[in-house]
């Protein structure tokens, strides 16, 4: 017969107290309650944020279009694109007509399309009904070639058109076909629609064959020209001139995202040590509100940076993933000091698969304590909240930040009632029946782009390919 140690052990009696039995009158060593949803949440830190009493903030803006360049202008607010009444001028047959009221109410009737590469937009053959404008994305007019082949015609990209000729009624047929190439923003005017509004506004129909007078003066940003004189002598006589403004501008309202925090009376009675139960509850209810509010800023359709950045403002890569010559092309849209590039950390890991290739190391640069990599002395830092799509394809922006510099800022109003931390407030909200403690938790925030060259994005950036 064979005695194990554990059987002697069993049998043997103890001398001193064992462990299981110390540890009920130790405290042990713990730690508060981790989340693995914690980001570093760098929009939040690198964002100036402004008061904005009322609850909304109105950005003013000079009044920026350019008339007689061949291309409409469109702005957006957020997802929602809108064509410039003015600017449908430069449609031929609406050229030198002046009646602003008519132009802006047949710019209320387009109707915002949007299409994923490799869609047909118009196809040979179909009546050709519509006018269709492109706001943003490239497209290919297909048709027969030479020797009777299908082949592209032409491309059309960011601010021209097709199907004009629909404003004096239908024109038979589409003798081509228009394919996206990229995604694409069309804003479509039926000729139905068209002739509603043509019995409404009256003259416009007499006006349509007008050929297009000359446009006002601008400056290289499309905003109305201040006539300066500069270099005279004598008394000769000065320009005169003032600074137009829009008569519409955008105003922001602040959003918000809350919960309601509930903790029973009993845990927070009994079970507050060493650490203050409801207090931690708390903390981690405020950082899920946080991702939110990151999250709500990057992607929400009415005031999210990657909707709201102006369409000349987006621009596409030159080969899919995301390369030196792409990051270089996006500074160029944001060339007056950029503050920092925003990217999905894989999106930063497939930029450093490239610069290896190409035997480029970038550097890195102290930024409140961490290090991070940069490009051209611009910090390059992670957000995981710019999504990735299903086809592994993601965006990079690229943002100037603060009041002073014209850039995008964040929106918050401080002094709220039962405030817990700027622009976020714990309401408490009683005691149920169930002994249930109820607190609201509120975070009030939004963004706003002072001017469209605050940000840049670089879309359809590709995660990596296959060798």
């Amino acid at each position: 017969m064979t005695v194990t140690d554990s059987d002697l052990d069993i049998e043997r009696p103890r001398l001193s107290l064992g462990t299981a039995a110390a540890r009920n009158l130790a405290t042990t060593t713990k730690s508060v309650p981790q989340m693995q949803g914690i980001t570093s949440r760098w929009l939040l830190k690198v964002l100036p944020w402004v008061e904005a009493k009322g609850g909304a903030f109105r950005v003013n803006r000079r009044l920026s279009y350019e008339i007689g360049d061949g291309r409409l202008t469109f702005t957006n607010i957020g997802a929602d694109v809108r064509v410039i009444p003015q600017e449908l001028t430069e449609l031929a047959l609406l050229r030198g007509y002046e009646d602003v009221e008519a132009l802006s109410a047949l710019a209320d009737r387009f109707t915002q399309h949007e299409y994923e590469p490799g869609s047909v937009i118009v196809e040979e053959g179909r009546p050709q009904d519509a006018v269709h404008l492109i706001a943003h994305g490239k497209v290919n007019k297909i048709g027969r070639g030479e020797y009777g082949d299908q082949t592209v015609l032409g491309t059309l990209a960011d601010g021209e058109y097709f199907g004009g000729d629909v404003l004096a009624g239908p024109q038979g047929e589409w003798d081509f076909t228009i394919k996206a190439v990229t995604p694409v923003i069309v804003l479509v005017l039926s000729w139905e629609v068209f002739e509603q509004l043509n019995g409404e506004a009256g003259g416009l129909r007499a006006h349509i064959q007008r050929m297009f007078a000359a446009g006002g003066k601008s400056n290289a940003y499309g905003e109305a020209e201040i006539d300066i004189a500069s270099g005279h002598e004598g008394e000769p006589d000065l320009p005169g001139t003032f600074v137009d403004y829009e008569v519409s501008p955008r105003e922001l309202e602040l959003s918000v995202a809350q919960t309601v925090l509930r903790v029973h009376s009993r845990v927070a009675d009994l079970y507050n040590q060493p650490m203050d139960q409801v207090e931690q509850q708390l903390r981690l209810t405020i950082e899920a509100l946080r991702e939110r509010q990151e999250h709500e800023m990057v992607n929400n359709r009415d005031f999210g940076l990657l909707n709201s950045a102006d369409l000349k403002q987006r621009i596409h890569t030159r080969s899919g993933p995301p390369t030196p010559d792409d990051m270089d092309d996006l500074l160029a849209t944001v060339w007056k000091e950029p503050t920092a590039f925003m990217a999905h950390p894989r999106v930063i890991a497939a930029f450093g698969r490239e610069c290896s290739k190409r035997g480029i190391y970038p550097s890195t640069i102290d930024l409140n304590g961490h290090h991070v990599p940069a490009w051209r002395g611009v910090p390059v830092l992670p957000c995981n909240k710019i999504p990735i799509t299903k086809t592994r394809t993601s965006s990079v922006m690229l943002l100037r930040a603060g009041e002073h510099n014209q850039g995008v800022i964040g929106l918050h109003q401080t002094g709220l009632p039962d405030e817990y931390q700027p622009g976020l407030s714990v309401r408490f909200m009683g005691i149920n029946e169930k002994a249930i403690i109820s607190y609201l938790v509120s975070a009030y925030y939004s963004t706003a782009i002072l001017v469209p060259d605050a940000i840049g994005v670089l879309e359809h950036v590709e995660l990596g390919r296959e060798d």
